[in-house]
């Protein structure tokens, strides 16, 4: 029996990615800049932030347009490359 393999994701399509980061009053701008790089036009609505409870760290989640595994690959690669990223899902 082979190993139950991941589902394929059919491109393109819109994508929620959450990038969870150390609060500071720029984290947003910071993030919504580095996704644009990748998935030009951002719609304002499709942006969430959220901070945790004592304010520490915040999360960004976004909607976006992916058009395969390479965009995707290098903009996870390029938030966690900033060293202002703890985690990106």
């Amino acid at each position: 029996m082979s190993e139950p393999q991941p589902p394929k994701i059919e491109f393109p399509c819109d994508y929620v990615i959450k990038v969870i980061g150390t609060a500071a009053p720029d984290f947003r701008e910071f993030v919504v800049e580095v996704v644009e790089r990748h998935a030009p036009g951002i719609d304002e609505t499709d942006i969430t932030i959220n901070d945790s409870r004592q304010g520490r760290f915040s999360s960004v989640q976004i909607k976006i347009v992916a058009t395969g595994e390479p965009q995707l690959k290098a903009l996870f690669e390029e938030l966690k490359a900033s060293g202002r990223v703890h985690m990106v899902l």
